[in-house]
């Protein structure tokens, strides 16, 4: 896993954004902190949960000037179709390859329901410098993340 103090491994995917673009996450960093939120898969109850409290909190995390991104295995299509299913406001980050997930050392299998190589549930906080100054991994997929404890280390970073 990726921990506090490392420099974030970049990479450059398609973003789902409403439109389907090309994606480097070294054309976020620099501008304020960037919160990386890898979830298994979309339109699966647990990460609906995560996008949409990732939602309500969308407010205090652009009043701390950061950046918020949703990264998962799902094709650039089906997350433009997930953000307008959930409203959300902030781009989703299509790792079809898994070579994203893979460098962030967050590849799982979730035998039951039949998604293999997806990304563990895990939040990063990056500074302006790409260094992580917050990680956390869910120790199991259906985990999430403490989000007071996420603005706090958003807003600190």
């Amino acid at each position: 896993m990726v921990s506090e103090g490392d420099d974030a491994p970049e990479f450059t995917n398609k973003v789902a954004n409403g439109e389907v673009e090309e994606f480097s996450l070294s054309e976020a960093v620099g501008d304020g902190p960037v919160l990386l939120a890898f979830f298994p898969g979309a339109f699966t109850p647990p990460c609906s949960n995560e996008m949409s409290a990732l939602e309500e909190h969308a407010d205090d995390f652009e009043d701390a000037g950061a950046s918020v991104y949703g990264l998962s295995a799902d094709s650039p299509f089906s997350l433009n179709a997930f953000r307008e299913e959930y409203d959300l406001s902030f781009p989703l980050v299509s790792d079809m390859s898994r070579e994203t997930i893979r460098s962030y050392d967050l590849e799982i299998d979730i035998e039951d329901l039949g998604l293999h190589g997806v990304a563990n549930r895990a939040v990063y906080v990056l500074d302006d410098d790409g260094t992580v100054s917050y990680a956390w991994e869910a120790d199991s997929p259906e985990n999430e993340p403490d989000y007071e404890e996420l603005l706090d280390a958003v807003q600190s970073a």
